[in-house]
C-alpha cells in the first residue's frame, strides 16, 4: 500500500478550514484541470458522515468514476473518506485538523493500492504516487487560499 502524508498550515479558524476541506464545490474548483465533477450522492455543499459522492474525472486521458463515503467524522478535528467503487484496489483518505498557535494545521494521510499486483506497484512507484501528491497539493493550496481570504474578509467586517 502506498501512503502520502501532507501538512498544510493555514492562517484561519479550524471550523472554517474543516468546512472548506469537505466542500464539494471547492473540490470541483480545485480539480478543474481534470474536469472532475460530482455526479451522484452529495453533489454540492459540505459532505457529512455516512454520505457518498461519486466523481467523474479525466485522469491519464481516460474518464473514470470514483465513489467515496465519509466513514467517520468528528467535527472539526477529522473526517475520513474511503473508496466504495473505483479504479483503485483500495483508497482511504484521512483529513485531520489541529489548532496550532492560532492557526490550523491540516494533515492529509492518503493511502491507496492499485490493482494489477506487481505491475500496479511499479506504476505507483514510477508515476502514480507523485501524480496524486501533486493533485492533493493543488487542492490544499485552494483550501488554504480560500480559508485565509474568507478569514480576512470576516476580520475586516468585524473591524468596520
Amino acid at each position: 500500500m502506498s501512503r502520502i502524508y501532507l501538512e498544510t498550515l493555514i492562517n484561519a479558524d479550524i471550523q472554517c478550514v474543516f468546512d472548506w476541506a469537505r466542500n464539494i464545490d471547492l473540490h470541483q474548483e480545485s480539480t478543474s484541470r481534470t474536469h472532475e465533477k460530482a455526479i451522484a450522492g452529495r453533489t454540492s455543499g459540505c459532505i457529512e458522515e455516512n454520505e457518498t459522492v461519486t466523481w467523474k474525472a479525466k485522469h491519464l486521458g481516460v474518464y473514470q468514476t470514483l465513489t467515496t463515503k465519509i466513514i467517520s467524522m468528528d467535527k472539526p478535528s477529522q473526517f475520513t473518506d474511503e473508496m466504495q467503487k473505483g479504479a483503485f484496489k483500495s483508497m482511504r483518505h484521512q483529513h485531520i485538523f489541529k489548532m496550532l498557535e492560532g492557526k490550523t494545521l491540516m494533515i492529509d494521510i492518503f493511502e491507496f493500492e492499485s490493482p494489477l499486483g506487481i505491475v500496479g506497484k511499479l506504476f505507483n512507484r514510477i508515476f502514480l504516487k507523485n501524480y496524486l501528491r501533486n493533485f492533493l497539493l493543488e487542492r490544499n493550496r485552494l483550501i488554504k487560499n480560500t480559508a485565509e481570504s474568507t478569514t480576512t474578509v470576516i476580520n475586516k467586517k468585524i473591524v468596520i
